[in-house]
């Protein structure tokens, strides 16, 4: 009787990262001042403990005047933003007339509600308005949304609590108030390790939307 040799292929075990979804542990900042807000993120996507990303923009637009930033699983938060944009831009040309802040920040309520047992997915919403001014919204996973003057989100904002609840002016000039949210991410970067890259930032009044990006030396770094 003849035995079979054993086989000699042996399949190793994947690493991690290769069977990790995508995943946004990452700093969310959101700020208003008196004729706007400005919204700011970092730009690292990990998968597992890989870096996937260093440059990935968090900062999504979903109608002129209204942005997001998305933090929780890349996938999910994708598809959310993509199908809230769709909807605003049907409801603009029902409506004929721009979506206020505070009705894309329920469509994103609606949604992370309707499905929290399905998505990964924290949203800062933040826009202008003529009837309102600038808002910020924030939804985290499980889909409740509270407004407020100052708002954070991700793993990294754990680590900059202090400094948002310190240094937060509601009078802020423009400047001061993009300073602000560009050290209050670098802070966030310098400790979290779910959280690197760059600094981007939104800067939304009556007047449009402008984006800048910190990089390198730009970065605010603690003494």
């Amino acid at each position: 009787m003849q035995v079979a040799a054993p086989s000699s292929s042996y399949a190793a075990p994947l690493p991690e990262w290769l069977s990790a979804e995508h995943d946004m542990g990452t700093t969310l900042v959101a700020a208003e001042f008196p004729g706007g807000v400005v919204i700011g993120a970092d730009s690292r996507t990990s998968t597992g403990t890989y870096v996937a990303n260093r440059v990935s923009n968090k900062i999504t637009r979903i109608t002129d005047s209204v942005y997001c930033c998305r933090s929780g699983s890349a996938a999910d938060t994708q598809a959310l933003a993509d199908i809230v944009s769709y909807r605003m831009a049907m409801h603009e040309v029902e409506m004929g007339k721009p979506a206020t802040v505070k009705t894309v920040g329920n469509t994103f309520r609606e949604m992370c509600y309707q499905y929290r047992d399905q998505l990964m997915a924290g949203i800062l919403c933040a826009g202008y308005d003529s009837r309102l001014g600038g808002q910020i919204y924030s939804i985290p996973i499980g889909g409740m949304m509270v407004r407020q003057k100052v708002a954070s989100g991700g793993s990294g904002s754990t680590y900059i609590y202090g400094y948002l609840d310190s240094n937060y002016k509601a009078d802020f000039a423009q400047e001061e108030c993009v300073e602000f949210i560009r050290k209050a991410v670098s802070l966030a970067i310098h400790r979290d390790g779910s959280s690197g890259g760059v600094c981007r930032v939104a800067i939304i009044t009556a007047g449009g939307v402008e984006r800048r990006t910190f990089t390198g030396e730009q970065l605010f770094v603690p003494q």
